[in-house]
């Protein structure tokens, strides 16, 4: 097979990458060394490979590689690049969401992607965005609890929505253009 340059933004870095065109987004990127996307079951059941591409959330391992060309991933590692964590991971910590860690990256990255469409989820609203992370470990309350008190801490201090590379939510961003 004849390797292909795919590029690519990941954790706000731009990457070119040669693949083969039958690749799959989640061998890519563990190639590449990003490894909180995990190999699940390879079906798309279980979230554990989940990213973020453009914002929404994916299962890496049914995704070739070829269709992330020009997209922007989100990966676990780029969700704190400066060692502060998320509110969500602070709140999945706080809440003793995270047992083995197995689930917990899809699990953190379809709640952020919630968050930034929906700052004030309802419980059923977490729930669905959680449904394609498998956990066999949580019972699913703790997670479920993180988020929503994620939610809150974003509410009470003033952030809603996604936020941009400044750290402004997308609306103070647009506000001020």
């Amino acid at each position: 097979m004849v390797d292909m340059l795919i590029m690519v933004t990941i954790n706000g870095e731009a990457k070119r990458f040669s693949i083969a065109p039958g690749d799959l987004l989640l061998d890519v990127l563990r190639r590449e060394a990003y490894f909180g996307v995990k190999r699940g079951c390879e079906t798309g059941e279980c979230g554990a490979c989940t990213v973020l591409v453009n914002g929404k959330p994916i299962n890496s391992c049914l995704m070739f590689g070829a269709q992330a060309e020009g997209t922007e991933i989100l990966t676990i590692e780029g969700v704190a690049p400066d060692g502060k964590l998320d509110p969500i991971q602070t709140a999945f910590l706080d809440h003793g969401a995270v047992q083995c860690g197995f689930c917990t990256p899809g699990m953190i990255l379809s709640a952020r992607a919630l968050l930034a469409g929906r700052p004030d989820p309802t419980e059923a609203e977490v729930r669905e965005a959680l449904a394609g992370n498998f956990c066999r470990c949580t019972g699913y309350l703790k997670p479920v609890e993180a988020v929503l008190a994620a939610a809150q801490a974003n509410r009470e201090a003033g952030l809603s929505g996604a936020r941009t590379k400044s750290g402004r939510s997308r609306g103070q961003a647009r506000k001020r253009q």
